[in-house]
């Protein structure tokens, strides 16, 4: 590999073999370095490369703002959490929860505890994830000396979440869990009822929701065209149509775009679901 850029004595931009830049980080691989020599193999600790056409430059400032000795402990520490969920969990997601980690230990070191409010949302919307982020917590804590508080599992979910889709912006995520905990609001008011977030029904409309954001965001939602099948559901479940009507206004405020008539019949569904936990209806929801 040939450098191309300098961050510091640990972190250099290189072209790879195959052509592509790529951040490699390594004790003392940038010092006294300079552009246009080969990367020293033997200093070379991890490779990153740049995803989702992220620009090289940027994300390699990223990692050079890290202290080294976290991107290590988040890569190991991602391991388990791509054993317990079955995915890959690339550089962005290695270098958000290195940085998150960083900055955690110190405000951890300084008796500066955080507060995460979303934490009985998490907890219920992601429980996969959040299984998986607290055994990522525990390997970390199993290596510091002053072991970080259990909520920062929260904050840790949330970065397993974000790896699912598309954007890297972890606001994204913030603003997903939001609305998905606005819309089971909405359906306990218009049912009368508070719905079992962690029941069977509830996982699948949850995952309906996070596959629908990525389809909203990227111009992909449901369009087949089914004006039978859409009139045969919201005659056979009115009440559930009346709630995905409610649920479709929320989204297409929330997120700006407007809703499918497929992506309200699927909504339906999935209501229907929720409300009538014995009767599930005959067509698949996605």
């Amino acid at each position: 590999m040939e450098i191309l850029r300098i961050f510091n004595n640990n972190v250099v931009l290189a072209r790879a073999e195959h052509g592509g830049e790529v951040i490699v980080t390594g004790r003392g691989l940038g010092f006294q370095a300079k552009p246009g020599q080969r990367v020293d193999q033997e200093k070379v600790a991890k490779v990153f490369v740049p995803e989702d056409g992220r620009d090289p430059d940027n994300f390699g400032s990223l990692v050079a703002a890290v202290p080294p000795e976290y991107l290590v402990l988040a890569d190991r520490a991602l391991d388990t959490a791509r054993a317990e969920l079955g995915i890959a969990l690339g550089s962005t997601t290695v270098i958000a929860l290195a940085d998150h980690l960083s900055f955690a230990i110190v405000r951890t070191e300084k008796n500066m505890p955080m507060s995460y409010p979303l934490r009985g949302e998490v907890v219920h919307l992601y429980p996969r994830e959040y299984a998986a982020a607290t055994k990522v917590l525990n390997y970390v804590n199993d290596r510091l000396d002053k072991p970080l508080a259990a909520d920062e599992a929260v904050a840790i979910t949330l970065h397993l979440v974000n790896a699912g889709f598309a954007s890297g912006d972890l606001s994204y995520t913030y603003q997903m869990t939001g609305v998905f905990t606005q819309l089971f609001d909405i359906m306990g008011a218009a049912n009368n009822r508070v719905f079992d977030r962690d029941s069977v029904n509830a996982a699948r409309f949850i995952t309906h929701l996070r596959y629908f954001f990525v389809r909203a965001t990227t111009g992909r939602q449901l369009d087949e065209r089914s004006g039978k099948l859409r009139d045969a559901i919201r005659d056979v479940y009115p009440d559930a149509h009346a709630t995905a009507i409610k649920l479709q206004a929320v989204l297409e405020l929330r997120l700006g775009v407007p809703l499918t008539d497929d992506e309200v019949t699927y909504l339906t569904l999935h209501v229907a679901r929720m409300v009538d936990e014995d009767r599930a209806p005959e067509a698949t929801a996605p």
